[in-house]
């Protein structure tokens, strides 16, 4: 008989593409399957999933705000609302089991499902566990996490370690290095560094190269600068119309998978999603987390990479004095790209997402 799956979870796109990724796999192992997301209202998860070909439900419910605390007086409202509408969606979908993926609407979703007693499982993402995720783990059935340690955060015996799924087009790079080159109208004489900060952008990212620029292209080296829309039209103009030919600018990748082919050496922030993504494509990797996370989680992921020498770390407040300095220098060592790389490609789990929908399957028929 065919299961019914809820998932729930979002708020970016770090949260969306797994769950987008389960559902995916859920589907490949039988077609049959029913899938219903439940997210939150007003956030990217209410365009992006039905874009994927899933029926999605919003919660109202929003985040805790730490930095100006008068915001969450409709919080203990918006949150028993959300508690009573997923009540309710539980009642008229009778599904077989809920996963969380993390965001706003996971903590009322699967509250919700352990009243009614129907089995969870949690895929945390990060290294270090977000306080919903922490607070339903004592619940949940199953928990799959992508790093080492997370005993620290919830109960061992509870816990598989997956990895995180990622988006299967954008680390399939074989064969497209040329092809690469061509669209970006890059050189194949010189070396190229990818530089990303996500869809939005980063500006400390942004910031340190353009406090650099001149020394990328005294060093004679290619630059894929994703600005993120945030960023782009300032910096296009302070770049003005003629910048050097080396420096090719893009608001936003359409072609990840080209724009990992083309780079020997990438920097990035440090979202979990984009160092799975990292560690299947196995470059040279410099993270500069971002510490405007809950917990500072960011920091944690990179930490975990440096620890396996697996990636090079600069801090965000000293990005703008050192990012361009660092990652010239890791050009010029080709032995320290080479053990980069290789260690970073010994943590790549490229099939996460199947492996987590055989867990969800799992516990729905144990229950």
């Amino acid at each position: 008989m065919s299961k019914r799956i809820i998932i729930s979870g979002g708020g970016t796109g770090g949260h969306i593409f797994p769950a987008i990724a389960i559902a995916n796999a859920l589907k490949k192992l039988d077609p049959a399957t029913e899938i219903l997301f439940v997210g939150a209202s007003g956030r990217m998860e209410m365009e992006k999933v039905p874009a994927a070909g899933y029926k999605i439900i919003g919660l109202d419910i929003q985040g805790i705000q730490r930095k100006s605390l008068w915001k969450n007086v409709m919080f203990p409202i918006k949150l028993m609302r959300s508690v009573r509408k997923a009540i309710r969606i539980i009642k008229d979908f009778k599904p077989d089991a809920a996963v969380g993926v993390g965001g706003y609407a996971s903590g009322p979703l699967l509250y919700a499902a352990s009243l009614r007693g129907i089995p969870t499982l949690i895929q945390e993402q990060n290294s270090y566990a977000g306080i919903t995720n922490k607070w339903l783990g004592a619940k949940a059935k199953k928990i799959c996490v992508a790093f080492d340690g997370m005993e620290k955060f919830f109960p061992f015996d509870k816990i598989i370690k997956t990895g995180n799924p990622i988006r299967k087009e954008s680390v399939n790079i074989a064969g497209k290095h040329m092809q690469a080159l061509e669209l970006f109208k890059l050189s194949s004489f010189k070396k190229t560094i990818l530089i990303t900060g996500g869809s939005l952008g980063a500006r400390t990212l942004n910031n340190s190269i353009l406090a650099g620029i001149d020394k990328l292209i005294a060093a004679d080296v290619q630059v894929i600068w994703q600005t993120g829309k945030f960023y782009h039209k300032t910096i296009s103009e302070q770049l003005g119309p003629n910048h050097h030919e080396s420096i090719y600018v893009v608001e936003f990748l359409n072609r990840m998978d080209l724009a990992y082919a083309a780079a020997d050496v990438i920097i990035s922030r440090a979202g979990a999603g984009t160092i799975a993504e990292l560690c299947v494509i196995k470059k040279p990797v410099i993270l500069v987390p971002s510490p405007n996370v809950a917990e500072d989680h960011q920091t944690k992921n990179a930490l975990a990479l440096v620890e396996e020498n697996a990636a090079v770390f600069v801090a965000d407040r000293d990005a703008e004095t050192k990012l361009v300095d660092k990652v010239i220098a890791l050009l010029c060592d080709k032995d320290r790209q080479k053990k980069l790389s290789n260690n970073i490609g010994k943590l790549a789990m490229p099939d996460a997402d199947e492996v987590i929908a055989k867990e969800v399957i799992q516990i729905t028929n144990n229950n």
